[in-house]
């Protein structure tokens, strides 16, 4: 008897459109894998989730992005409701999407991050915080959503006060001058280096998502150490944020320097975009691993987490702050 799958898309967040596009292709490989499935598109209504999720099905596949898919929320109802679920578990999830936090940890075991400091809304628009060039970003969103370059000698605001809807308080990161390098994390072991070429002046949602001029290309043409360094400083923050399944690093590489010393990390997506094209995906592919095969994989070793696991993670989370 085929097993029941329920597969997550839409949700609330600003990646809600990522969520439903990429959620057809996963829909796809999931039925020609011999699963039974059923599309839930998620809304703010958890009382409406709960009711579509009745009877259990035997796995949920999570296929939400951003806020509540990505950041525990989902993850405690899935808990909750005792249904075994794809990627990461409520903490792994929950500090993924916090990105001062995750540099914190990522620190405690020896991984190399950008210099950064949170900052308030008004110290940030006032340029009290440090001297160009950086980076500004939400504390907690994903696909490149609110973060800003503001370099030397432009006229550019650090944000635009108006629009910004991401809180009082800014994540504000020393610019690392660079390439833009990604690591696929599949049950701990990373799967290769990716490098991301892109038009404009950094990996955007545009270039994610819409550019037909990004190239994404594997393996990285990029020195040996410096490969090395990425994929083991993407194992070390995967295993102290407790992330299970498939999860994905992103680093700067300064061409200036060489080896452990040459690659900042970014960030960890512990939901990284799964369809054809998806840097996700290719990293897998390289080693022999088709799409069908990945999000079967991905549906096998689904579990719930437990409150041990998120005791060992709360106690990391402590240690590291």
């Amino acid at each position: 008897m085929a097993k029941k799958v329920t597969l997550l898309v839409g949700g609330w967040s600003a990646e809600r459109e990522v969520s439903l596009m990429k959620g057809k292709a996963i829909e796809g490989a999931l039925k020609e894998g011999g699963y039974e499935v059923k599309v839930i598109d998620v809304s703010h209504d958890i009382s409406k989730l709960i009711n579509d999720l009745t009877p259990k099905p035997d796995v949920v596949f999570n296929n939400l992005y951003g806020r509540g898919g990505e950041d525990g929320v989902i993850q405690g109802v899935m808990e909750a409701l005792q249904i075994p679920y794809t990627h990461s578990g409520v903490m792994a999830s929950a500090v993924g999407m916090d990105k001062p936090l995750t540099k914190k940890l990522a620190n405690s075991v020896g991984v190399q991050t950008s210099e950064g400091v949170v900052a308030t809304k008004e110290d940030v628009l006032a340029e009290k915080v440090m001297p160009r060039p950086y980076v500004v970003k939400p504390l907690n969103e994903g696909s490149s959503v609110g973060v800003r370059i503001i370099l030397e000698g432009e006229n550019q605001q650090p944000l635009d006060a108006e629009s910004w809807n991401f809180g009082e308080k800014v994540l504000v990161e020393k610019f690392v001058e660079g390439r833009e390098i990604h690591v696929t994390v599949l049950d701990g072991k990373a799967q290769g280096v990716t490098e991301i070429k892109f038009p404009g002046r950094f990996f955007d949602y545009d270039a994610k998502y819409s550019d037909k001029r990004t190239e994404l290309v594997t393996p990285a043409d990029v020195p040996e150490d410096v490969a090395e360094a990425a994929m083991e400083s993407a194992e070390k923050v995967f295993e102290v944020l407790g992330c299970s399944g498939l999860a994905r690093c992103d680093f700067r590489y300064d061409v200036s320097k060489i080896g452990k010393d040459a690659v900042y990390f970014l960030e960890i997506n512990t939901m990284p975009g799964l369809a054809p094209g998806s840097v996700a995906l290719i990293q897998p592919e390289q080693k022999g691993m088709s799409f069908v095969q990945l999000c079967s994989h991905l549906v096998e070793t689904a579990k719930c987490h437990g409150l041990v696991e998120t005791h060992h993670a709360q106690e990391k989370v402590r240690a590291a702050s």
